[in-house]
């Protein structure tokens, strides 16, 4: 399995009205990214909701889940949402989905779901990975698999169309690679794009962050983190071109509040 070409994605604050969705949609794409991402939050609109007023704004890009958790609904009723947003969007959808962090367990208790053991919430990862592809028929709607652990990467690697590497914010370059090599061999022959996610560009982590991830920059750069880039276009278009090279990702996204610090290495290195 050989990386492919570069896109990129950027991950839009969940908390959005309608208005702001539709503008930072529009300014996704003026930029030159190929998704528009939504996180998955009981404190904001549901994913496909959010999405489907931004793609109303645009004409060709795509929105993408980032990721559904699997214990916030049952695999027949995410992969009725998935479907349903594929549809309404004129397959503009990428459905993304992972087993949750662990806050999810208060979210599914809220909703009144089982938040299951880690075996149990992979498997309805996979279970709404077939229901979607039922519903599909001759369509095919992409899946994202978040993958962060072994069993994960073994999953994404056989069933999903992109797999996002789920590692923590410090896990070292050789564990990544060791990871990303996993999924290739899952993979076979099949084409699988991997992904990763940016949390800073540059030497600032903004508040939503820094409570996201609880580390500042000093403590990612001595770790070498990937979650981390330089803000200076050369220098960053140069590092994703090397992780590209290490690690076989071509797909990258961003926190939203970096989407125009990132935009000149979008503007540099989309379709190469």
């Amino acid at each position: 399995m050989t990386a492919g070409k570069f896109r990129f994605g950027v991950v839009a604050a969940a908390r959005q009205g309608a208005a702001q969705w539709r503008e930072t949609a529009r300014r996704a794409e003026d930029l030159g990214y190929s998704t528009l991402l939504s996180p998955d939050s009981l404190d904001a609109p549901t994913p496909t909701a959010a999405l489907a007023v931004a793609a109303t704004a645009t004409s060709e890009l795509r929105v993408g889940s980032f990721v559904l958790a699997s214990p916030l609904r049952t695999p027949r009723a995410a992969a009725w949402e998935a479907h349903s947003l594929s549809v309404l969007t004129d397959r503009r959808f990428e459905l993304g989905i992972g087993t949750g962090i662990p806050a999810m367990r208060e979210a599914a208790a809220e909703l009144g779901l089982p938040y299951g053991t880690g075996k149990e919430r992979l498997a309805q990862v996979a279970d709404t990975i077939s229901h979607v592809r039922r519903l599909d028929g001759e369509e095919h709607t992409p899946v994202m698999v978040a993958a962060g652990g072994p069993r994960a990467r073994r999953l994404a690697g056989e069933r999903a169309d992109i797999v996002t590497l789920a590692d923590g914010v410090l896990t070292s370059r050789a564990d990544f690679a060791e990871h990303a090599a996993e999924v290739r061999a899952a993979a076979g022959e099949r084409e699988v794009e991997l992904a990763m996610n940016i949390f800073v560009v540059g030497d600032q982590v903004p508040p939503q962050v820094r409570s996201f991830i609880a580390v500042d920059a000093d403590t990612l750069r001595a770790h070498e983190s990937l979650t981390i880039v330089p803000a200076d276009p050369s220098a960053l278009a140069d590092e994703l071109e090397r992780r590209r090279e290490e690690y076989g990702i071509s797909y990258v996204s961003v926190n939203g509040a970096f989407i125009e610090a990132f935009a000149p290495a979008v503007a540099r290195l989309r379709g190469h």
